[in-house]
């Protein structure tokens, strides 16, 4: 059993994977859901797990959201996980030897990203490494509605641990296409930077070019095409949503 971390989930609507993801996460004593207006299984399957508690509040950020979550837990290490990850045996092995005393340390991970359950080691996909074991008294999430990421106190030291979490993102072009709509409407909403058309059209091409050339995505076949138009995409309407936005507001 691993004691006195506590793991953190958001949830809505994360049927799909999140038994998997809970079944691997048995050994922790305690996981924290927290949801955000589910209408699937996902409170349903939570439920039927001894370790897991489950809270509710209203969409307020994802950066907002994990800090609630970590709020919600009754130890000071928190471990923030995904709905659509699962953690290997070798990680929680690794997480199963650290000091808990060592307040001052951050712990990164390495991520492998699947699309269709394909592992996907391009487009900037992989190698993919994200921090998130930490001590609430030494770190904290941003207060970013979107790409939010962990904010550590002076002299905290970020340490690599072995073993992996595999990450489920996206099953089809629909899913890329939503989540791309969403997360570009929360960068526009939480950013007040100057933008414009050609800004938006130049960025979105530098995108393309980036994940399809210089990183790779030619060799990863159509699903490598796929990735690299989506994410221009998702670069494109950001900026425009964000021009939009401010002209809105003069």
């Amino acid at each position: 059993m691993v004691e006195k971390i506590s793991v953190t989930i958001l949830t809505k609507n994360s049927q799909k994977y999140l038994k998997e993801s809970l079944n691997a996460l048995k050994p922790f004593d305690e996981v924290v859901i927290l949801d955000n207006g589910s209408t699937d299984s996902t409170l349903e399957i939570a439920s039927k797990y001894e370790n897991v508690k489950i809270f509710k509040h209203e969409f307020i950020g994802f950066g907002p959201m994990k800090n609630l979550a970590a709020e919600f837990a009754k130890n000071e290490w928190i471990f923030s996980v995904d709905s659509d990850e699962i953690v290997s045996k070798e990680l929680i092995d690794s997480i199963k030897m650290l000091n808990p005393k060592k307040i001052d340390h951050l712990y990164s991970i390495s991520r492998l990203n699947h699309y269709r359950k394909k592992a996907i080691k391009c487009c900037g996909w992989y190698p993919d490494v994200v921090t998130r074991l930490y001590n609430k008294n030494s770190a904290r999430f941003s207060d970013a509605m979107v790409h939010e990421s962990l904010q550590p106190q002076d002299g905290v030291k970020t340490i690599h641990l072995k073993g992996l979490i595999r990450h489920y993102p996206f099953d089809s072009v629909e899913s890329l296409i939503a989540k791309m709509q969403s997360y570009s409407t929360l960068y526009a909403t939480q950013n007040k930077k100057p933008s414009s058309p050609s800004k938006a059209f130049f960025r979105a091409l530098f995108a393309f070019f980036k994940n399809y050339f210089l990183q790779r995505g030619f060799l990863c076949g159509y699903e490598g095409l796929l990735i690299s138009v989506s994410n221009a995409n998702g670069v494109f309407y950001k900026y425009m949503k964000l021009y939009e936005k401010r002209k809105e507001a003069e």
